[in-house]
């Protein structure tokens, strides 16, 4: 397994939730690492990304200013801080890993994302 998420779990609107992401070494050390989110009835959602080179980050706007991405290079770890959860954020929440081969894909689209993780799954209760 090169993507490993867990974090996720039950909490009220407001609260807050850490999710990571472990990741070997290799995938660790991809163009990009990023996080989607899948929620029933609805498509794939981006929701940030993290470049490796220089730990540049993207955020979808419906989570601009409440979650924040960051990566840990001593233990090859992404983390996606999540602040002022809402209900519409409930949903299922996947780690994946960019390649540069890609790059005609922005790293919005989830076409750009060549390995992706099991999801962990977030619910906030109103």
């Amino acid at each position: 397994v090169q993507l490993q998420a867990s974090g996720g779990g039950l909490v009220q609107a407001g609260g807050s939730l850490r999710l990571s992401c472990a990741a070997s070494e290799r995938t660790f050390s991809s163009y990009a690492l990023g996080w989607f989110r899948l929620a029933p009835g609805k498509e794939r959602e981006f929701v940030a990304s993290i470049r490796w080179i220089d730990d540049r980050t993207i955020y979808a706007d419906a989570v601009k200013g409440r979650f924040t991405i960051s990566r840990d290079n001593t233990d090859n770890t992404l983390y996606l801080q999540m602040s002022d959860l809402r209900p519409e954020d409930t949903a299922v929440y996947l780690c994946a890993a960019a390649q540069r081969a890609r790059a005609h894909y922005s790293l919005r689209d989830s076409r750009r994302y060549v390995d992706w993780g099991q999801g962990t799954q977030v619910t906030v209760s109103s």
